[in-house]
């Protein structure tokens, strides 16, 4: 799935659910959905910031990424385990503000989709598990970590079904 495929996906998938349901945590420690799609929302962000930094960069980098960033890119996608990341993404208040949220994250993906293949591939800012990215390779990694939470979206919806 490209970008645009990936974020109707979620933004399809957010207008079935109730606000009780995307506010819904089963168990201390687990998210809810809605703080699975803030994190995604957020990630996205900061992955495209990271893309504009590469963008207006004047210094190549010619170091690359660490092996596991080697790994992940290769393969397009993150091995199907659990990540712990620092904090706890918010529970949103309405399901409005993550929608928001989406259309901003899909509109901003879809402007640096135009001009991504302009940006020098040695302009690059460093990722603490991947290495040194380049514009391309962050923007690639906003539709890896989308697709990924795939299946923590399936286990979530599977405890609402259970509750």
């Amino acid at each position: 799935m490209n970008h645009v495929e990936i974020i109707e996906f979620y933004k399809k998938e957010l207008s079935g659910y109730s606000l009780d349901q995307i506010r819904f945590i089963s168990k201390p420690g687990v998210w809810s959905l809605g703080q699975m799609y803030d994190h995604l929302i957020e990630e996205t962000h900061y992955y495209l910031d990271q893309v504009e930094k590469c963008a207006s960069a004047n210094t190549e980098i010619r170091q690359g990424k660490t092996e596991v960033g080697e790994e992940w890119f290769e393969s397009r996608s993150f091995p199907p385990i659990k990540m712990k990341g620092p904090g706890m993404p918010s529970n949103p208040e309405n399901i409005a503000d993550l929608m928001y949220g989406l259309n901003q994250v899909l509109e901003r993906m879809s402007e640096w989709d135009k001009k991504i293949g302009s940006i020098n591939p040695l302009y690059k800012e460093i990722h603490d598990g991947f290495g040194w990215l380049n514009a391309q390779e962050w923007f690639d990694l906003a539709g890896m970590h989308f697709r990924h939470h795939i299946h923590q979206k399936a286990e979530l919806e599977q405890m609402l079904k259970n509750e």
